[in-house]
């Protein structure tokens, strides 16, 4: 299966769905603690709804209407995966239903854990770094699997949308919010307290990172200002239609 994904100056590529992307990551072979920060960040209650979190879309409308304006989403991470397989990302009530369905359908076609794994191995890390496979290796220099609780907190604190969380601008923002993340992760019993106190001790190796930023900033992207939508969904990356709601999904690689 191949999607379109579009680079911070709006080009799109085609962007290879499954194994036969080299940077693909199995579910096994990715960190328990990616799956949690993501968990913890995007869908708190991702093992228990299935596929729509009526709950979360309840307090996310209750939340626009007192703004006056759209500031949230309530997208549970399976609603994300259908929006990027098989729809565009136009704010229309059309297209939300549309989502909704298809979100329903993954949750009774798939597993928990294949969803997680389409997931974390579409979504965009920053500019056109889409998937943990790549961004392990161009945060941080190493495979997915070789990540520590905090370089984990740190890469699902960009989820939101890596132009908003912009590590090469906003630094301060991205580890205040992997720092909340791991307080989330640390409540919820994901992890230990010494698993919590040693993440908080521990200062990412940003090295090569900071040869990006100096790199970036003779040509920055462009930027974006926040959509407010959380959870989750601008940091998916956008995806042709495939499918239509009618039709149950089918060829996820």
């Amino acid at each position: 299966m191949t999607i379109t994904v579009k680079d911070w100056q709006g080009k799109g590529h085609r962007f290879v769905v499954g194994p036969k992307n080299p940077r693909w990551t199995p579910y096994g072979a990715l960190p328990a603690a990616m799956r949690k920060a993501v968990i913890a960040s995007e869908d708190a209650n991702f093992y228990t709804h299935e596929g729509v979190d009526y709950e979360a879309i309840g307090e996310a409308i209750k939340a626009d209407l007192r703004k006056g304006k759209f500031v949230r989403g309530g997208s549970t991470i399976t609603q994300q995966v259908a929006k990027n397989l098989f729809l565009t990302r136009e704010r229309t009530l059309i297209r939300k239903v549309k989502e909704l369905i298809l979100a329903r359908r993954l949750d009774d076609a798939l597993s928990k854990s294949r969803i997680l794994e389409l997931y974390l191995n579409v979504v965009e890390f920053g500019p056109m770094v889409y998937g943990i496979g790549h961004a392990a290796g161009y945060y941080f220099g190493k495979p997915p699997s070789a990540l520590t609780v905090r370089e984990c907190a740190f890469l699902a604190s960009m989820l939101p949308g890596p132009k908003v969380y912009n590590p090469y601008r906003k630094m301060d923002r991205v580890m205040k919010r992997s720092d909340r993340i791991l307080r989330r992760m640390v409540a919820a019993r994901m992890i230990s307290r010494e698993e919590y106190d040693a993440a908080m001790a521990e200062v990412p190796n940003l090295a090569g990172l900071a040869r990006k930023v100096e790199k970036t900033l003779e040509t920055p992207p462009p930027e974006e200002k926040p959509s407010g939508e959380t959870p989750g969904a601008p940091g998916i990356p956008e995806a042709l239609p495939t499918s239509p709601p009618g039709e149950s999904p089918k060829n996820i690689y």
